[in-house]
């Protein structure tokens, strides 16, 4: 970084011009300079007037670039390519149906059980990268490893985003701004684009098409999970996506995950649908508040999931009729 021009660091770093603005440092025109060239052309009086000292801006900068990389999830070597589970136990003791579960990028797992059976205390486990000191006494490793404490305690570089089938805006904004005070605070350096690109995303997922200007507060059940969701795949950093029950959130389920998928996120969903069971590469089965086993879905089970998807459809398209007030036919089987 200290041999690159001022042109060169913005470009990869387009954050770094609030480093200069703070320290009011004025770089029109030094483009083509470094860091270091640039403070260089201060006279001495200059340097007294404008109380600037050139070692401490110089030193500090690599330090802001590493701490803004990490609030923004940039950093490569914190790059997220799997999730392991480390079996536990359940609520009798007894040791879980596993031994270790690795999770990779663009992977989905479903959960599955009986209400109660503690799908949601797994999705709590992962959430907070749990160390045996949950419990169930599972832990998480992350790329094989123990997870830094920034995963677990800090706020600023969520492991995790949580999606549930009961998510209601309060904030009296408009889905634009919304967005964009999303965008602003990833710093990204086209808010307008990735605006764009995520209500484009929702309105694929959502039943009921809607626009940038429409009030959060105005928006169905089924079009804030389809922005919340595209919202996720499109500009959150966080490398897993956890997902409980959303079979009844009135979006496009296969359409959520293959957006998820696509942006290389680690997604586990619990459900209740045998549709999004499916649709998953493998499935946990949770009893008595513990992992049972993991199965592979099986390709006979794939094959399934073509005629469940298709009898599926028949059943939204009749609702879809219904809510337009006509009246249906054996056609609709057709």
């Amino acid at each position: 970084m200290i041999n690159q021009t001022l042109e060169q660091i913005l470009k990869e770093y387009p954050f770094a011009l609030s480093y200069f603005e703070q320290n009011k440092l004025d770089i029109t025109g030094y483009e083509g300079q470094t860091f270091e060239e640039f403070l260089d052309h201060f006279s001495i009086e200059e340097l007294e007037d404008q109380a600037i000292d050139k070692e401490k801006l110089l030193s500090d900068f690599p330090v802001y670039i590493e701490q803004m990389q990490a609030f923004l999830g940039m950093e490569k070597k914190n790059q997220v390519l799997s999730m392991t589970i480390l079996a536990g136990h359940d609520k009798s003791g007894n040791p879980e149906g596993f031994a270790e579960l690795t999770v990779l990028t663009s992977q989905i797992i479903s959960i599955v059980g009986p209400t109660g059976s503690g799908k949601s205390r797994l999705l709590a486990d992962i959430e907070w990268a749990a160390q045996n000191d949950t419990p169930t006494g599972r832990s998480i490793l992350i790329n094989g490893e123990t997870p830094d404490n920034k995963w677990r305690f800090s706020s600023n570089n969520r492991l995790v985003a949580q999606l549930s089938q009961n998510m209601n805006f309060v904030m009296d904004l408009t889905v634009y701004d919304f967005l964009n005070m999303h965008a602003v605070s990833r710093m990204v350096e086209d808010p307008q684009s990735v605006i764009e690109k995520i209500i484009k995303a929702a309105n694929h997922l959502a039943g009921e098409k809607f626009d940038l200007t429409t009030p959060v507060t105005s928006l169905s059940g089924g079009q804030s999970r389809a922005l919340m969701i595209a919202d996720t795949a499109i500009l959150s950093s966080s490398p897993i996506v956890l997902i409980d029950e959303i079979e009844n959130a009135g979006i496009d389920r296969k359409k959520a995950l293959d957006l998820l998928v696509s942006s290389d996120k680690i997604v586990l969903m619990a459900t209740h649908d045998p549709l999004l069971a499916l649709m998953a590469d493998k499935r946990i089965v949770i009893k008595n508040g513990g992992i049972s086993k993991v199965i592979e879905t099986t390709k006979e089970e794939k094959e399934l999931l073509d005629k469940l998807e298709k009898m599926d459809s028949l059943i939204q398209n009749a609702r879809q009729e219904l809510r337009k007030g006509s009246t249906l036919s054996s056609q609709i089987l057709e």
